[in-house]
């Protein structure tokens, strides 16, 4: 049975109400992008584009409208609190999802501070330049960092109040900004189309200085375009928080995604109309009239910019931007405080984040804990951080989200396919996405160019997740996870100990699997673990499978049995869980194992995997040397044939195959096959390649004879064929083949499986299929591409 989110087990959840129906997620979207971005960045992003504002205000439109297609898809299907986090989870390796999570969270956190501050430096021009009213001892800096923490504590408590409360506060607060913003942008449209003069403020054919190719509508090209872009993606995010939300709205699957559109038809016509007033209707003082428009407007006071622009055309024209500014800011620290507060919450829930997180109010059904926190942070941000290099590494972090998000839609749809019930699919598939990505990341580029000072913030931040994932988050989740144990007769176990851990499910069987864990710590002393899998149908909670327990007994009471009649001290282990292979990858990681010793009685008829279901998963996801056993094979064995895919790996699997060998009178062939047109001197360096890599053993022989006397040598013989006919036809004359392979790209993995399975599936000689261990880093590299490598698999 394939497990998709929604079939999933899980153990009980904390659950949110769902209170908001479609007008109240949608103006939470809506205040979410329609925040302190517009009023604060329009200046900054026209002294870098140029009046190639707009465009760059329209092309982010699209790569909004792309994404956002993508997040209708996923809340669609996926409708439960997490957003970013959720999909991620389900469509990325666990390491992407904690990362997903973490720099959502931070990123809405510190957007939340930039509103929080936003909002102060506008309230200080209200009392002071219009109400003549000032606090002494509160000037600048100092006022805005109080008032920050004043209207931050403020929507703590509107957020504490519940989701209902929340939307009813959100609702008021962005109806009234848009009338505000809307009536600025058709005073300025009926102040342009009134004065045609003012259309020329969008070419701009006179600026001294500029190249000609330069000059009029995109005086800086393409990159300021692309730099505008990143500075105002931040005004452009927000949508997101819908998706964040669906736990807590009503029917989900079809309001969500209709939400989700309706904001981006509100807000991204909003924008360019902004920007183009903004741009046309600006009205330059005598004593600047030099600059031109986007000059004017990306200079001194660049983040009160829509402010100036009106004081020309309308009556009391700032004033009136001012409590739009302030009505604005107010709405989206709202709606930044509640998705903070649910990312955080959905990760404390995953056991991401401290169990604190997870802490649902009794009565309001808020994740309240999750809220001071993601609170105190954006208060703690507010009062400490400097604004414009944090913004602008929020803005990376955003973008460095919303790309994964846009990969996980397309892994999602792959490896899950019809059996999630989607109430929206994006169009043209997988190219959506694909542009999203591309265009994501150019933007990221740009920023980082942009703000050295906000690529170290933002590596920082990333840095900082990547420890906590990896010394706190994912042992958490591991527990939390993991197949339980529910029987042990062994001590405590010493992971700095070497072990060989021998799973077993049949006793007749155990019996060639214990002699070569025998051999193994006879070269290294350490211990043996017998683990046993008791099965539970997936339809049944784990716990029943302790009702199994007795069962086990003799099984394990036998095995015990032949392995101290081997001179071995046994260690037992029982685990339940609903397939054997994680129970086993468990074991391993527990253990740190370093070989783990199964058998095989034949080949898959899965078509998907090179042995079978069971022992691929645990060759993929257990860094351990994993040794497959297939027929009777006698160990130690005197005749051992030991195929050679790289001479440079040749000592991994000839110091195997010396530990699988009798001691006196033993013959080990290292066979290395080539291509017939390889040249003689090639051949003659791969031999003398191999011949240096097992150097280390005891003497080797390069001549096709056997061995003389009564030595343990490896004879090593280069033969030009076909590699699986050449080794089949050799195998007919030895007692054992092994059968080696180091992890590999799982491109080379592919192609080396196939002919393992070939080899496997025709060879009669008994058989030890071996994949080496790998490094630490390594083995996570060869994880993250294999993921996307299983989900291929599906596809085909």
């Amino acid at each position: 049975m394939t497990q998709t989110p929604q079939t999933r087990q899980q153990e009980p959840r904390t659950e949110l109400s769902r209170d908001l129906g479609l007008l109240d997620i949608t103006m939470v979207g809506v205040a979410g992008m329609i925040g302190a971005g517009i009023f604060v960045l329009t200046g900054l992003a026209a002294n870098e584009a140029g009046p190639a504002l707009l465009l760059a205000f329209a092309l982010n439109g699209v790569v909004t409208l792309l994404t956002g297609m993508v997040y209708a898809e996923l809340a669609s299907a996926l409708p439960s609190t997490g957003g970013a986090y959720l999909y991620v989870r389900e469509g990325l390796p666990r390491a992407n999802a904690f990362l997903a999570g973490w720099m959502d969270w931070f990123a809405h956190a510190v957007v939340g501070s930039v509103y929080a501050l936003g909002f102060a430096a506008y309230l200080e021009i209200f009392l002071v330049e219009h109400l003549n009213i000032s606090i002494p001892g509160l000037e600048g800096v100092a006022f805005q960092k109080v008032f920050a923490v004043a209207i931050a504590l403020f929507f703590i408590y509107i957020n504490y109040r519940g989701a209902s409360e929340t939307s009813k506060a959100g609702l008021i607060v962005t109806t009234g900004k848009l009338l505000i913003i809307w009536f600025f942008a058709l005073a300025g449209m009926w102040t342009i189309f009134n004065e045609p003069t003012l259309m020329s403020n969008f070419s701009n054919l006179d600026t001294p200085g500029l190249a000609p190719s330069l000059r009029g509508f995109a005086p800086m090209g393409v990159a300021g375009i692309f730099t505008a872009m990143g500075l105002t993606f931040m005004a452009f995010e927000g949508y997101e928080i819908i998706a964040q939300a669906g736990e807590e709205v009503k029917n989900p699957r079809v309001n969500v995604p209709k939400a989700i559109f309706i904001a981006l038809a509100i807000v991204i016509p909003t924008y360019i109309a902004v920007a183009f007033v903004a741009l046309g209707a600006v009205k330059i003082p005598a004593g600047l009239a030099a600059l031109t428009t986007w000059q004017y407007l990306g200079g001194a006071d660049a983040e009160v910019a829509l402010a100036r622009a009106a004081e020309g055309f309308m009556p009391l024209g700032a004033l009136l931007l001012i409590f739009a500014a302030l009505m604005s800011t107010m709405s989206a620290l709202n709606a930044t405080t509640y998705s903070s507060t649910r990312v955080s919450f959905a990760m404390g829930r995953d056991r991401n984040l401290p169990d604190i997180f997870a802490a649902i109010h009794p009565t309001s059904r808020i994740p309240y804990m999750a809220l001071l926190c993601s609170g105190g942070l954006i208060i703690l941000m507010a009062v400490a951080v400097p604004l414009k290099d944090v913004a602008a590494a929020a803005n990376i972090m955003f973008m460095l989200v919303f790309l994964q998000v846009n990969v996980a839609c397309i892994t999602i749809r792959k490896r899950y396919g019809d059996k999630l019930q989607y109430g929206y699919l994006a169009p043209f598939f997988p190219y959506v996405p694909i542009v999203a990505i591309v265009v994501q990341l150019a933007l990221i580029v740009f920023m980082l160019i942009f703000s050295w000072i906000a690529a170290a913030i933002a590596f920082a931040w990333v840095g900082a997740g990547l420890l906590v994932h990896k010394f706190y988050a994912s042992g958490r989740v591991r527990e939390k996870e993991i197949t339980p144990i529910v029987a042990s007769e062994m001590p405590q176990i010493d992971r700095r100990r070497f072990s060989v851990l021998v799973p077993v499910a049949n006793p007749d069987r155990a019996e060639a699997l214990l002699k070569v864990a025998k051999r193994l710590l006879a070269v290294e002393p350490g211990d043996l673990l017998i683990a046993h899998v008791i099965t539970v149908p997936d339809a049944l909670p784990v716990s029943v499978g302790r009702d199994f327990i007795d069962e086990t007994r003799p099984l394990l009471d036998a095995v015990s049995a032949q392995a101290e009649a081997l001179g071995m001290v046994p260690n037992t282990i029982v685990r339940v869980g609903h397939r054997p292979a994680d129970a086993i990858v468990d074991t391993v990681q527990e253990s740190n194992s370093h070989f783990v010793i199964m058998g095989w009685a034949g080949r898959s008829h899965d078509p998907r995997t090179t042995i079978g279901s069971t022992i691929d998963k645990i060759v993929k996801d257990a860094n351990a040397n994993v040794i497959v056993v297939r027929g009777d094979v006698e160990i130690p064995a005197r005749r051992i044939l030991v195929p050679v895919q790289h001479p440079q790996h040749g000592h991994l699997v000839a110091h195997l195959a010396a530990a699988m060998a009798e001691e006196h009178d033993s013959y080990i062939r290292l066979l290395h096959v080539v291509d017939p047109n390889t040249s003689p001197s090639e051949r003659a360096q791969r031999a003398s390649d191999l011949r240096e890599a097992v150097s280390a053993h005891a003497g080797t022989d390069t001549e096709p004879g056997d061995a003389s006397g009564g030595e343990r040598r490896f004879h090593i013989r280069i033969e030009a064929g076909e590699v699986v006919e050449t080794i089949e036809q050799q195998a007919r004359d030895f007692d054992l083949v092994l059968i080696g392979a180091s992890r590999e790209s799982w491109l080379r993995r592919k192609v080396w499986g196939d002919k393992t399975a070939r080899l496997a599936t025709r060879m009669k000689t008994p058989l030890m299929l071996v994949n080496m261990r790998s490094g630490r880093t390594k083995f996570n590299v060869s994880q993250f591409f294999q993921f996307f490598w299983d989900i291929e698999q599906i596809e085909e």
